[in-house]
């Protein structure tokens, strides 16, 4: 399956409202990229994919990207610097403790949308929203090649 067709219109729309309603919880950046298939490290591809999409140019390096190459059935939940300075170092694994249960249960939209809800209210506390906070980076999906910036 291709990663363009492998959510529904109705679960990008999920996947869309839970990144607007994570953002309004923080000043934290969430983008969501997803790839038909990866050849090596899924996190060292989702670092690339991090800095192609210029997550790492936020005011607050406070981008984080949920990131899954579905013919692999892998998954990544990367933070910027300005984040994991500031969290403990196991902050990630309980969004993708989750994440993997809801995965492993072939519920992908669910999953992912329950760890990008996850994110901003951990995000919260550190990067709380502002009323004139600027929305950095776009909150669509991007799908393999079709990597914005």
């Amino acid at each position: 399956m291709k990663a363009p067709s492998f959510f529904t219109k109705e679960q990008q729309a999920d996947i869309l409202s839970a990144i607007k309603e994570a953002e309004n919880m923080t000043s934290g950046e969430i983008r969501v990229h997803i790839e038909t298939h990866i050849d090596g490290d899924v996190l060292d591809r989702a670092a690339w994919i991090f800095k192609k999409i210029k997550m790492d140019k936020t005011a607050e390096r406070n981008g984080v990207l949920f990131y899954l190459a579905v013919d692999n059935r892998k998954f990544a939940v990367i933070g910027d610097h300005g984040i994991n300075s500031k969290v403990p170092e196991n902050f990630w694994d309980n969004i993708k403790d989750i994440m993997e249960k809801h995965f492993r249960e072939e519920k992908f939209a669910e999953g992912l949308t329950k760890g990008i809800l996850m994110a901003g209210l951990q995000l919260k506390s550190h990067f709380p929203y502002h009323k004139d906070d600027v929305n950095e980076l776009p909150d669509d999906i991007s799908f393999d090649d079709t990597v914005i910036g």
